[in-house]
């Protein structure tokens, strides 16, 4: 086991995903709409014709232009139709079996509350800075290749014992194979690394993380997952 200590710098309640869509999202968009020469926009003028675009279109259609850009190889045009009149009731990136999708729902539901003014449900994310101080410093090297689950272990050991993620993950926090885990932290951007620490920026859905906000500073162990075993 691996010894550190955790210290939450920042929780931020977050409506959209940071730098979730770019210029060419928008231009690729309003190309699927229809619209005519949309490489004569302004870049700041994209975002505001983008929605003024999709309102012209049914709700539910705006949904499934959405999701079959954002879906393309990934969900046949049967799902795509059922979870473009899911969008309009269900939160997809909280309740959608499908983790590693839940991120691309998330980015179209905002893109589409927006749009909408309300008409699809509130996308919430969570944003927060935490500090990550090893107790031997070459316990940092934990965090080099696929570093999501061992922070999840360290983060879930300050929410309390009812939060969702220790309740639905019990096994996967305590064992050695956690493959949910980068479904689970969006973004995951590292800085200010120490001999013997380093600060990670997290974004995550509100579903999982938001109990976050309530840990301050605690003792708390890790480990990596176990390499996959090679089938060559």
């Amino acid at each position: 086991m691996l010894h550190f200590t955790v210290e939450r710098l920042t929780f931020d309640t977050l409506t959209e995903l940071p730098n979730s869509w770019q210029a060419a999202d928008y231009l690729a968009l309003l190309t699927k709409t229809g619209y005519d020469n949309p490489t004569e926009i302004a870049a700041d003028e994209l975002q505001a014709m983008t929605h003024m675009a999709l309102t012209e279109l049914e709700p539910t259609e705006a949904a499934r232009l959405v999701l079959d850009y954002l879906f393309e190889d990934q969900l046949s045009s049967g799902q795509v139709e059922n979870l473009a009149h899911q969008m309009l009731t269900e939160k997809l990136w909280e309740e959608n079996p499908e983790l590693a999708q839940h991120e691309g729902f998330f980015k179209a539901t905002q893109l589409l509350y927006t749009a909408y003014n309300g008409k699809f449900p509130r996308a919430e994310a969570v944003q927060f800075q935490v500090q990550l101080t090893a107790e031997e410093p070459e316990a940092l090297t934990v965090f080099d290749a696929q570093p999501e689950a061992p922070l999840l272990r360290l983060l879930a050991q300050g929410m309390p014992d009812n939060t969702l993620l220790k309740r639905l993950f019990q096994e996967q926090l305590a064992g050695t194979s956690f493959p949910e885990a980068p479904s689970i932290l969006w973004q995951l951007t590292p800085s200010n690394k120490q001999a013997s620490s380093v600060v990670f920026t997290v974004v995550s859905s509100a579903y999982w993380l938001d109990d976050f906000k309530y840990a301050d500073s605690y003792q708390a162990t890790t480990h990596a997952d176990a390499p996959e075993p090679d089938e060559s």
